[in-house]
């Protein structure tokens, strides 16, 4: 595809966030401060005043008494003049039909490098580039109903070259906060500002910046967000919180995830009652609501449970709850949750609420492993706990780590609520015809089929979907250990050393149906009546030098 130009007014966007039947968002940064205003052909149309934030300018401008199932154009006009989309382009949206098939594109992982010759080399084609080529040639009534990205959306830790030449020149100019300079963190994020420049590089591209300005999108945070390992333990916390750039990195990572990936997760009605975003969007100054995005920032770092990133989205009679696995981490050695009291009590209430024909848990991490990595991680943990005393402890949790040993498996108490939840959702009347988990983080993706040991006729398609990296790929020898890690006999001798760390039985079974695949790609999941069908594409760049997906496979699971 050609590039494409915008108005310069528009700095990225527009973002299609959230899309229902009657109703839509749609995400803004502006150069400057201004009234925006979206126009569609079936004569709704929103208007908003951006507010500020660090020298920025934001707007989400929501739609409401859209037609059901439509193809709905839209421009983009600032103080009546239009700025999207670019001459001779048409933009649109297809709103949701509550009784048609739900299909859901999803993945994980994904680098912003530019799509140089380089680039494309190192670490291969763009998945979502893949898909944006793609779907710019179909009919909107064919899109996906929203696009997942599951965590890792950028690499505060791990920069493009050209954003640390960026970090670099700033360093020396003296602008920005001093607390990383002469650290290990000095060619990382650190700021609002630089996390501004992440956003503005992963999303701005073409084809990816049509694709988000077509296709809503739902969004959850990774420690790639922050930092590698983030939250994977106490001794983590413990000594990260003693590094003199972490409280910068915290209140700018917090501050721009609520800014460019939180707000556009809520639909109109839970927008008109967040309280933080009236307090935004009231404050009188930029300076004002900086304050409270840094104390907010702080605060929901200290103190998971006074914030809430989890969300759920109903697509007709799907159901999707996308689960914080991140954030809301009780990291007490003796009692480690996944997702704490709170945070898994709002959870099951979603769950439990609802009687959706399919139930998807968006998990950034697999609520399924590989067997033998799960066991392993399993090991581990009962291991850091004191099964075999105090000085494998010590050891242990290094390795916990060392290794990334902080999946579902390694915390074993919401390993086992999840399980009981599956199984009380698989019991009695009404009950879904799928219940899966859509997943990344682990730069390999696989389909896992589980067996949670409840009987009967009418149990659900119990599914692991992993798509991980959109664009990210795995080091060869890594690779050949999640190979050695989907097979029988890795998983036997692991499951062994588990039990002898005193681990008891989950009562879960599974094994991978499909994979594992380690090149970047995407994975799409339909949903109609009782079916669910997958298909897998992998993304490489054709011989006329264009990003584009091929299918590797599909399958029926439901």
């Amino acid at each position: 595809m050609e590039p494409m130009t915008s108005d310069s007014t528009v700095l990225l966007g527009p973002i299609v966030r959230y899309v229902g039947t009657e109703t839509a968002t749609l995400w803004f940064e502006m150069a400057e401060s201004a009234t925006i205003s979206v126009v569609t052909d079936a004569g709704v149309r929103g208007s908003e005043r951006t507010w500020g934030v660090h020298g920025h300018h934001y707007a989400l401008v929501p739609l409401e008494g859209l037609p059901a199932n439509a193809t709905v154009t839209y421009e983009v006009f600032v103080e009546d003049r239009r700025v999207w989309p670019p001459e001779g382009r048409t933009a649109a949206i297809h709103t949701v039909d509550a009784e048609g098939p739900v299909t859901l594109a999803f993945g994980s992982c994904r680098r912003g490098d530019n799509y140089s010759d380089e680039s494309l080399k190192q670490i291969g084609a763009d998945a979502l580039a893949g898909l944006g080529n793609a779907l710019i040639e179909q009919d909107p009534s064919r899109w996906p109903q929203a696009l997942l990205l599951l965590g890792d959306q950028v690499y505060a830790d791990d920069p493009s070259p050209e954003i640390v030449e960026r970090l670099q020149a700033r360093r020396r100019s003296g602008e920005g906060p001093s607390s990383a300079i002469g650290t290990d963190a000095e060619n990382e994020i650190c700021d609002f500002e630089e996390y501004s420049w992440l956003y503005r590089e992963s999303w701005g591209l073409e084809p990816v910046r049509t694709l988000m300005a077509s296709i809503p999108s739902c969004m959850i945070l990774d420690d790639h967000d922050l930092r590698d390992d983030w939250n994977s333990s106490a001794s983590w916390r413990r000594d990260i919180v003693t590094r003199p750039w972490w409280n910068d990195r915290v209140v700018g990572a917090y501050s721009s995830y609520w800014v460019y990936q939180h707000l556009g997760n809520l639909s109109p009605k839970e927008l008109a009652q967040d309280e933080m975003y009236a307090a935004v969007r009231s404050a009188d100054t930029d300076a004002e609501r900086e304050k409270l995005l840094s104390d907010f920032a702080i605060r929901v770092d200290r103190k998971p449970e006074t914030g809430r990133w989890s969300f759920y989205r109903d697509f007709g009679d799907t159901r999707l709850i996308m689960i914080d696995s991140r954030c809301s981490r009780n990291l007490d050695p003796d009692n480690r949750e996944m997702v704490d009291e709170k945070e898994w009590a709002w959870v099951r209430d979603r769950a439990l609420e609802a009687s959706p024909r399919h139930l998807l848990f968006g998990s950034s991490l697999p609520y399924l492993m590989l067997p033998a990595l799960h066991y392993l991680e399993q090991w581990n943990e009962a291991v850091a706990q004191g099964s075999w005393g105090s000085m494998p402890a010590k050891v242990a949790e290094k390795m916990r780590i060392g290794l990334d040993l902080e999946h579902w498996a390694a915390f074993t108490n919401s390993f086992n609520d999840m399980a009981a939840l599956t199984r009380e959702l698989s019991r009695g009347e009404n009950t879904p015809a799928s219940i899966m988990w859509l997943s990344g983080d682990v730069h390999c993706s696989y389909v896992a089929n589980a067996d949670f040991g409840v009987g009967g006729r009418a149990v659900p398609a119990t599914y692991q979907l992993t798509m991980s990296p959109f664009r990210n790929p795995l080091d060869l020898p890594i690779r050949a250990v999640n190979k050695l890690a989907i097979k029988r006999p890795a998983a036997r001798i692991l499951s062994k050393l588990a039990r002898a760390a005193h681990v008891g039985p989950s009562g879960v079974e599974w094994e991978a149906e499909a994979g594992p695949w380690f090149a970047n790609g995407v994975m799409l999941l339909t949903l109609h009546g009782d079916s669910a069908r997958l298909r897998v594409h992998h993304a490489h760049v054709d011989d006329a030098g264009k990003q584009v997906l091929t299918e590797t496979s599909t399958l029926a699971l439901a």
